[in-house]
């Protein structure tokens, strides 16, 4: 490894990772030569790369596995299959419940509205017919008025022989005839008072409506997160490789029941591979981050990669 005399004083370290622009795994040297030239350090380590293991989020019967020790897979790349009969069943039986809630909540939204509606319509209804109704009163309580005026004065003169017996007879049948009228105006004042009152309390109606589209569109919010929850678990049964790498390491069979957390696959991403070498105390202080270095490979001597001083462990091991 090529360093330059650099010095960060105080280092007690004796730890050093090094991150390569390489891509070549396995064990190697930085200098083969025993004689160092000036400013150089000797020291050696192993290149490693990120480990990615692969588990299952869910338990279950392993139906394929489409990834073999040795592949290079990308990211998101289907590496194994888990049995779905059954969680495919569940979300479907999921979407139903959806759909029919779904259904409730839009029937009972136009059931609403039309209430509404018709509240307003029977609201201007009552209220005419109140107004009508209470016209009518006082038009029957004027003519019962004349009427009982127009009798009482026929009677007088029918008794002084002023006009005949039947004119008076004729004005009290009148009278009654106006009375009735009155009594049938008030009764029906009373009944337009009723049907006010009724149609009055549709904002009551309204009201409850309200709370029970609200309680039917909970309903159908809670299908929905059961859908989407069966619909995650249904997605969690197909294995995907969480990032490019190669597969390391293989550890189920079609046909294996698998639990929980179990891992699946191994994966090394060759692309971000470090190298940890153990520096001698002595030289520790001729390093610092961010320092450049060359590293010589074994199996590719005069072809060094470049590298950079990433971390220096704070205790010396």
């Amino acid at each position: 490894m090529d360093i330059g005399q650099n010095r960060k004083n105080g280092m007690i370290a004796a730890a050093l990772v090094l991150v390569m622009a390489g891509g070549i795994a396995g064990y190697m040297m930085f200098v083969r030569e025993k004689t160092m030239p000036q400013g150089l350090i000797l020291a050696n380590g192993r290149i490693e790369g990120e480990t990615l293991v692969v588990a299952a989020k869910v338990p279950g019967r392993i139906k394929a596995v489409h990834a073999a020790e040795g592949d290079t897979v990308e990211k998101d790349a289907v590496l194994a299959e888990l049995d779905d009969r059954q969680i495919r069943a569940k979300a479907d039986q999921a979407r139903s419940a959806l759909a029919a809630a779904e259904a409730g909540r839009n029937a009972a939204k136009e059931a609403l509205d039309l209430l509404a509606r018709e509240t307003v319509i029977q609201n201007a209804k009552a209220e005419a017919s109140m107004a009508n109704a209470r016209a009518v009163l006082t038009k029957a309580r004027a003519q019962e008025t004349q009427a009982g005026k127009d009798a009482a004065r026929y009677r007088e003169l029918a008794q002084d022989g002023s006009i005949g017996r039947q004119k008076a007879e004729q004005a009290a049948l009148a009278y009654e005839a106006a009375r009735n009228d009155r009594l049938s105006a008030e009764a029906a004042v009373r009944v337009a008072e009723k049907q006010r009152e009724d149609a009055r309390l549709g904002g009551l109606r309204i009201k409850a409506k309200t709370a029970e589209t609200v309680s039917i569109g909970s309903r159908a919010d809670q299908a929905k997160a059961a859908v989407a929850e069966a619909e995650s678990v249904l997605a969690d049964l197909t294995i995907k490789a969480p990032g490019q790498g190669v597969v390391t390491t293989k550890i189920t069979n079609p046909g294996e029941v698998t639990a929980a957390g179990s891992p699946l696959f191994t994966l090394v991403n060759l692309d971000g591979l470090y190298l940890k070498v153990f520096v001698p105390e002595k030289d520790i202080g001729r390093l610092k981050l961010g320092q450049k270095a060359k590293i010589h490979l074994d199996r590719m001597p005069g072809q060094p990669l470049d590298g950079t001083v990433k971390t220096i462990a704070a205790r010396a091991e």
